[in-house]
C-alpha cells in the first residue's frame, strides 16, 4: 500500500463524513419542518373548531323560540367577565331557556401537556357537567360594549346594556419540537347578537 492509497482512503473518509452530517441535519431538519408544518395545521383545525361552536353559541344569546320566556326586562347575560360569561337562550331550539356558562380553568390544570400556557375551555350548559377537551387554548378573552360603542369594565352582574362583544382567542400546539410552540389568533370585533338588543 501506497502512500497515495493512504491520502485517497483519508480523502474518502473525510468526505464521506462530511456527507454525513450534511445527511444528518436535512434529516434533522425535514423533522422539525414536518412537525411543525402538521402542527400548525392542528393548531388551525382546533381553532377553527373552537371558535365555530363559541360563535354559534354567542349568536344565540337571548334567543328563545318561544320569546315570551325571555322578555326584555330580564338581563339575557347574567356574569360577563374579561375570560367568563354566562347568558341565557335556546341552544336546542326546543322552546326552553337554557343557561350556558364559558370559562376558562387554570394553567395548573393541565400537567400533562408540555405547553405551559394551554388551559381548558369549559362549556357548560343548564349546571350540566362541564364539558371540554384540549385543544390548545391559551387565551379566551372577551371585551363589552354599550350601545354607544364604549368599552364596559367587567366584571357585569346581571348588567343591561350589553351590545356587543369582542372575542378573542388563541390557540398553542400543546407539544412542541425544541420548545418553540406554533399560535393561531381569532378575533370577532364587536360580534354582535340581534337578541340584545330591545325587542
Amino acid at each position: 500500500m501506497g502512500f497515495t492509497t493512504i491520502l485517497d482512503i483519508l480523502g474518502s473518509i473525510i468526505i464521506g463524513g462530511i456527507l454525513m452530517t450534511i445527511a444528518y441535519r436535512l434529516q434533522d431538519t425535514i423533522t422539525e419542518k414536518t412537525y411543525n408544518h402538521s402542527g400548525e395545521l392542528i393548531i388551525q383545525q382546533n381553532l377553527a373548531t373552537t371558535a365555530r361552536i363559541i360563535e354559534y353559541d354567542f349568536r344565540k344569546i337571548g334567543y328563545c323560540k318561544n320569546w315570551n320566556l325571555i322578555p326584555d326586562s330580564i338581563a339575557v347575560i347574567t356574569y360577563a367577565d374579561s375570560s367568563e360569561i354566562k347568558f341565557l337562550t335556546d341552544i336546542d331550539d326546543d322552546g326552553v331557556v337554557d343557561s350556558i356558562h364559558y370559562y376558562l380553568g387554570p394553567t395548573s390544570e393541565l400537567t400533562n401537556t408540555a405547553n405551559p400556557r394551554d388551559r381548558m375551555l369549559y362549556r357548560v350548559v343548564n349546571d350540566e357537567i362541564p364539558k371540554t377537551s384540549n385543544l390548545g387554548v391559551t387565551q379566551f378573552q372577551l371585551v363589552y360594549y354599550d350601545a354607544l360603542g364604549d368599552t364596559l369594565i367587567p366584571p357585569l352582574v346581571g348588567k343591561r346594556g350589553i351590545i356587543s362583544i369582542e372575542i378573542n382567542l388563541t390557540v398553542e400546539n400543546t407539544e412542541a419540537y425544541d420548545q418553540i410552540y406554533s399560535k393561531a389568533f381569532w378575533r370577532q370585533i364587536r360580534m354582535v347578537s340581534r337578541n340584545l338588543r330591545k325587542r
